[in-house]
């Protein structure tokens, strides 16, 4: 197993505005800098309410349907899934996919290579191709056990590695984020390209489960 850790400096991540009605709106510390940050921007022109919420609505219409695309066009296509190998955020934007300034990196689930994301020093996720993380992806049982024993914990989501099979973690960092590319089921040689992106989950992007079966 390896381990792609390489984290040099501190995680900086958007918060959202405003909440949700499921959400907790509990006024806390760093709610209360992020609208007194927001406001005295609006107060200076930098941006506008408008932006505000056009942005957190972009960010709500973020899904793993976003990667998934960009995986089915792999399956179907060699030369774009030599690309997206080589420059994941090239790759992206070639299929009208924004990523933003980050670095993407994706790694291809092979017969002998099977691989799984995670953040271990709190949750840098793909946000911008698979949506919101999954609270288990923020756990602390997560982040340190699955660089730990691996196969155990994939085993706990349902998805057995065999043990000739190596798996390796990428832990994502500040400014860089990881996408699996899991491996095209079988019996789906003559499917569309949106028939496949139907079997791509999120989850078989993160690496805790395995493209759904034809």
């Amino acid at each position: 197993m390896s381990h792609d850790h390489d984290h040099t400096e501190d995680h900086a991540h958007v918060h959202r505005y405003p909440p949700r009605p499921d959400q907790d709106d509990t006024l806390t510390y760093y709610r209360a800098m992020e609208a007194a940050v927001r406001e005295l921007l609006i107060d200076k022109g930098v941006l506008t309410a408008e932006d505000v919420r056009r942005q957190v609505e972009n960010m709500d219409g973020r899904n793993a349907g976003l990667g998934a695309k960009m995986v089915a066009r792999a399956w179907i296509d060699s030369a774009y899934k030599q690309r997206m190998l080589a420059n994941g955020s090239e790759a992206a934007e070639e299929i009208g996919l924004d990523v933003g300034p980050l670095k993407l990196v994706v790694v291809e689930n092979t017969p002998t290579v099977h691989n799984v994301i995670v953040c271990t020093l709190c949750s840098c996720y793909p946000r911008m191709l698979l949506g919101l993380p999954p609270d288990w992806y923020k756990s602390r049982n997560y982040r340190s056990r699955v660089v730990r024993e691996p196969r155990a914990v994939l085993a706990e989501f349902g998805t057995v590695i065999p043990d000739d099979v190596l798996i390796r973690v990428h832990d994502s960092t500040a400014d860089m984020r990881y996408l699996v590319a899991p491996r095209r089921p079988q019996g789906t040689e003559n499917w569309g390209e949106a028939e496949l992106a139907r079997l791509v989950t999120r989850d078989s992007m993160i690496g805790v489960a395995l493209a759904d079966p034809a």
